[in-house]
């Protein structure tokens, strides 16, 4: 019921995960990333156990297809389910169970990997893969979201649109970017919308935020009012 991109970028160490779907809320649902681990995206009738499962696997040093292999062994509905995932090395593989709905498939290359299932047909996989390896030069979170675009323009979901998701993460234990669109007519769009957002407003947020190489982050309140001033802002902590 949906087809998604899961990528590395070897030269920030970002993982990210791109899902469209005709179904609610898909970003609750299909994307799983882990910080110098891999990207996961669980899909077909999903089963949210095998993202974390898949994780675990190559945190334990296996192959992602071995991960997956693992995550799938006791679920007796692996035949339903469609799993890809991509790891640190840049190995990729998936899973696409003999009981998806067709067009169902998937395409790995190095550092990538889409999967889809219930598609317009074969050439919506092969526009979004293609999409992303002509995507040289952009930011991933952009590189992701021009090949799901793409997809789009190939026919999609074959039962139409509704939600769309994107994950990305790089050092933390939680993504820099996490944006979904849950219910919209143009799901994609609105998807690039908040992307541009989050562009514009990330980098700034980024030089503040607590992180593993700053556990407290900005905590110098003039420093912090003064960026408030510079906005036009007139707000102050309490002393």
């Amino acid at each position: 019921m949906t087809w998604s991109i899961v990528a590395h970028d070897p030269a920030s160490g970002a993982f990210g995960v791109a899902v469209a779907t005709r179904a609610f809320a898909v970003g609750a649902s299909c994307p799983f990333v882990r910080a110098g681990m891999g990207a996961v995206s669980t899909q077909s009738m999903t089963n949210r156990y095998l993202g974390p499962a898949v994780l675990d696997g190559l945190a334990a040093g296996l192959a992602p297809a071995e991960a997956i292999e693992q995550a799938l062994r006791h679920d007796e509905g692996r035949g339903l389910r469609q799993v890809h995932a991509v790891d640190a090395q840049g190995r990729s593989a998936a899973w696409t169970g003999r009981n998806c709905v067709e067009w169902c498939g998937e395409r790995t290359g190095a550092h990538v990997s889409v999967a889809g299932n219930m598609l317009a047909g074969a050439e919506v996989v092969g526009r979004t893969f293609d999409a992303f390896a002509a995507g040289v030069g952009l930011t991933p979170a952009e590189r992701m979201m021009v090949a799901m675009l793409a997809g789009e323009a190939a026919g999609g979901d074959r039962r139409g649109r509704q939600s769309a998701a994107m994950q990305l993460t790089t050092t933390e234990d939680f993504p820099d970017l996490d944006i979904r669109v849950d219910d919209h007519a143009d799901p994609l769009g609105e998807l690039q919308r908040l992307l541009a957002l989050w562009l514009q407003n990330w980098p700034a947020r980024r030089a503040w935020a607590p992180s593993k190489a700053n556990p407290s982050g900005q905590a110098d309140m003039d420093a912090i009012e003064a960026g408030w001033a510079a906005q036009g802002l007139d707000l102050r902590f309490r002393r």
